[in-house]
């Protein structure tokens, strides 16, 4: 007897091909690279000690020439807008998956993956520069890998008493003397020092940034890479404020213009440093970043 062809399995070979090709063409998901490229102006920046003469040195609007031997910050929040306007949270309540600390000094986190992003066609990103007021608690037990992150030796982004994560970490040098700039933000606490029952809002220094994309990331068989350029030229010679560094030399320890060092008692200070880096809000919602570039 002749055989007949098995035209059945023919037909559910190619209908699982097809179905299968359909899938690759159709992803429901896939990841966005995000780069920090920090700068002077158009220059990466190269850290180094006081006397260095490989570190980057920039001029601010002042004439202060200064350079950074420490740069590091928070990076938290993080909401993808697409083309028809609808905002996409990735983790946003959660420090382990969705936030990062960028550290100059290490070039491996100068790159964030933001993973399994629903495909789509972005045209903004939104993040936090340092922590929403309601997250920004020293938890290790909600949140063991961030606090060991932002707690590590070498990082130290735990703030003073009580009141959270440090959002920028700057330190460095300025002037032809090799003065120290030590320049540490973050949200403050009032209260009773070492009595948590006493402790109130202070300062607010999280900020929201809105960046508007250049050209669409196109989430789906493209995985998208997007730069991000931290400008810090505009931390003494921002949008809000233009800054000179001063050295104090004594007297009231609450003088507002005589510090370097913002913290819980010079806060007016620490605000001005704020507002350049990270906008006040307003009439700037995106302090010293811009994006570079998006390639799909």
């Amino acid at each position: 007897m002749k055989k007949q062809p098995n035209y059945l399995s023919l037909s559910l070979f190619l209908l699982v091909m097809v179905s299968c090709s359909k899938d690759n063409d159709n992803p429901v998901a896939n990841n966005i690279a995000l780069h920090f490229n920090n700068t002077f102006k158009n220059t990466t920046i190269v850290l180094g000690d006081a006397t260095s003469s490989t570190a980057t040195a920039n001029t601010s609007a002042e004439g202060q020439i200064h350079h950074f031997s420490e740069l590091k910050y928070v990076i938290s929040n993080i909401r993808l807008i697409k083309a028809d306007g609808i905002e996409i949270p990735y983790h946003i309540n959660n420090l382990d998956q969705g936030a990062t600390v960028v550290n100059q000094a290490k070039p491996q986190t100068l790159d964030f993956v933001l993973r399994n992003v629903p495909a789509s066609e972005y045209k903004q990103i939104k993040f936090g520069l340092g922590v929403k007021p309601e997250l920004n608690i020293l938890d290790e037990a909600r949140f063991p890998n961030f606090y060991a992150e932002a707690g590590a030796n070498d990082t130290e982004m735990h703030w003073e008493w009580g009141a959270g994560y440090r959002f920028t970490k700057l330190e460095g040098f300025y002037d032809s003397d090799h003065k120290e700039i030590s320049i540490h933000t973050g949200s403050t606490v009032e209260g009773t020092n070492g009595d948590p029952d006493t402790y109130t809002q202070g300062v607010d220094a999280y900020r929201d940034i809105t960046l508007t994309l250049p050209n669409h990331a196109i989430v789906g068989r493209n995985a998208p890479k997007i730069t991000i350029k931290a400008d810090f030229d505009k931390l003494l010679s921002g949008k809000i404020n233009t800054i000179t560094l001063k050295s104090k030399t004594g007297g009231n320890s609450h003088s507002d213009d005589s510090n370097a060092t913002p913290n819980v008692t010079s806060a007016v200070q620490m605000v001005k440093f704020v507002d350049n880096l990270g906008g006040n809000g307003s009439s700037d919602i995106t302090g010293i970043f811009s994006i570079g570039s998006v390639a799909n």
